[in-house]
């Protein structure tokens, strides 16, 4: 009965923040707080797992967005244009203990290239509920009350450090004892108050293994290399009255070819590219993964990418980067618009199809 009760709470929640009603991508800081240690939602860090033991949010589940992309030595995608075979994903959501059921809130620190990278890969396999925190872990953290009284304790830890070291400097040892006196109260404090934050540090847990099954996978989101390789010669012919956009996300050390990663054999970008790097469309001023929709119209149609065209957006594994630019795109309505899953780690090992530097 107290489940029953628990979920049913969960669901009057989410009706009313509007995320059952698919109406929209992204969740609040302010709305996901209070879905943390709920029955039935699921948080999924997808930062790098270094960084989800320097952090994460109570209960989260680690999947790092660079690795959810599962291509062989020569960047194939055996189940193009799907990031991972069926079969392999169900065994590893599975293993995450994620149900079909439960909601997903896929988060990063708050940049948003991981989250979105998660996001892409649920609903690519047909999961419904997904949503992408906007604002991130840090977002989080910005709220908790036991998070704002621990920083203020470490801070003042770290004075009483500088302070306990100019008095040891000077030869005051008696005022230095009791000064490291002061830090080692402030230490157990601390201490106590670790149990109570949102934001929690150490290893993945070992999850119970559920049966996660993939029935509905939607491949249609994803772009294939043969659709992005026919809006290549599209470009080509037609230049900017191309019903196609290509978009590479990617640093311009990558773009030239000077930056090669994860031993592609190839550095240099898809041929009619634009090139609009991810960071463009998150808000570093307010930390957010994605800066105001009125900002980033006015961003994307500077460059031609209008709700017209046909969209493809690549980085180096599509789950991150590539999914950033495209979240943003859909977040403003965009209809047609795509994640090239294979990426750069297919196209550029692929010596039949065409590059530039």
């Amino acid at each position: 009965m107290k489940q029953w009760k628990a979920t049913l709470w969960v669901s009057a929640l989410l009706f009313a923040s509007g995320l059952f009603a698919g109406e929209k991508i992204t969740i609040s800081p302010e709305e996901a707080i209070k879905l943390i240690g709920k029955p039935g939602v699921v948080f999924v860090c997808g930062d790098s797992e270094t960084a989800y033991e320097g952090g994460h949010i109570r209960g989260a589940r680690e999947m790092y967005a660079h690795h959810l992309h599962h291509a062989d030595i020569m960047g194939n995608l055996h189940c193009e244009p799907l990031y991972q075979c069926p079969e392999h994903a169900e065994h590893y959501i599975s293993s995450k203990g994620i149900k079909n059921s439960d909601t997903i809130i896929a988060y990063d620190n708050w940049r948003g290239p991981n989250a979105t990278g998660v996001y892409s890969f649920f609903k690519s396999f047909g999961h419904e509920k997904v949503y992408v925190l906007d604002g991130g872990q840090d977002g989080i953290k910005a709220l908790d009350p036991n998070q704002k009284k621990y920083d203020a304790l470490k801070m003042e830890a770290r004075k009483l450090k500088r302070a306990a070291r100019k008095a040891k400097k000077a030869g005051d040892m008696a005022k230095a004892k009791a000064l490291k006196a002061k830090v080692k109260t402030i230490k157990k404090k601390m201490k106590a108050l670790e149990p109570a934050l949102l934001v929690q540090r150490g290893k993945e847990p070992k999850w119970h293994h559920t049966h996660y099954k993939i029935t509905h996978p939607r491949p249609e989101m994803l772009a294939t290399s043969e659709e992005v390789y026919k809006a290549v010669e599209d470009i080509r012919k037609n230049g900017d009255k191309s019903k196609y956009v290509i978009i590479d996300t990617r640093s311009m050390t990558e773009i030239i070819g000077e930056r090669k990663m994860d031993n592609v054999a190839r550095g240099g970008h898809i041929p009619g590219s634009k090139f609009i790097e991810w960071k463009k469309v998150t808000d570093f001023d307010r930390k957010k993964s994605f800066r105001k929709p009125e900002e980033l119209k006015k961003m994307f149609e500077s460059y031609g990418v209008t709700p017209d065209k046909t969209i493809y957006a690549y980085c180096q594994v599509g789950a991150g980067r590539g999914s950033e630019i495209v979240t943003a795109l859909e977040i403003l309505g965009y209809k047609n618009v795509k994640v090239y899953s294979g990426a750069w780690d297919t196209w550029g090992n692929n010596m039949n199809l065409p590059i530039h530097r």
